[in-house]
């Protein structure tokens, strides 16, 4: 087990002292937040990567498909503004994934003049079998939680990056996650 410092930093901990500090409750509020986060994101980009590689984009070519299978953008706008990612980045991006024959672009019943991004069959098939890969990297990354923290750990995160969506909507989630990359790699 690993234990926080009062920097925040992570140093080895034993199995009693991980047993009280559960049974105390949560650790104090204290800490470098931007830096378990960043750690945290260089980590689960490590465990990630590889799964993704064959992917066109990857990361960020998942979670179009992602969304397009389990959201209803009913157009590529609203796809990309779903995800943060500029309209004219969108193009190239959907392009590719078309290219690869993941999905299609097809006209918006509700507006001729738009473009609804529906999967084809084999995008929800490649999307299926990186959902499982994924999931289980995932779950590698958070082996140091319980299962049941992992399921709390995951609400939460989920509740937090959905409100933080409305402190810049211009901000294309992606281009951060890079950003905080680099500064952890040093570069």
């Amino acid at each position: 087990m690993v234990e926080q410092n009062m920097a925040g930093y992570c140093s080895p901990m034993s199995a009693k002292a991980a047993k009280t500090r559960h049974d105390e409750g949560p650790a104090p509020a204290d800490g470098d937040f931007g830096w378990q986060l960043g750690m945290l994101l260089s980590a689960y980009h490590s465990v990630i990567a590889p799964v993704l590689d064959p992917l066109p984009h990857t990361m960020r070519g998942y979670q179009i498909l992602s969304t397009v299978v389990h959201g209803d953008q009913p157009t590529q706008s609203a796809l990309a503004a779903h995800l943060g990612i500029d309209r004219t980045v969108m193009t190239y991006l959907i392009d590719d994934l078309v290219e690869a024959g993941l999905v299609e672009r097809r006209l918006n019943p509700a507006d001729r003049r738009a473009r609804k991004i529906v999967v084809t069959e084999e995008g929800a098939r490649r999307l299926a079998e990186l959902e499982r890969h994924v999931r289980l990297a995932e779950d590698a990354l958070l082996r140091p939680l319980r299962p049941a923290q992992r399921q709390v750990f995951r609400d939460l995160l989920r509740t937090v990056a959905c409100n933080a969506r409305g402190i810049d909507p211009r901000t294309d989630p992606c281009t951060t996650a890079e950003h905080l990359l680099a500064d952890a790699a040093g570069g």
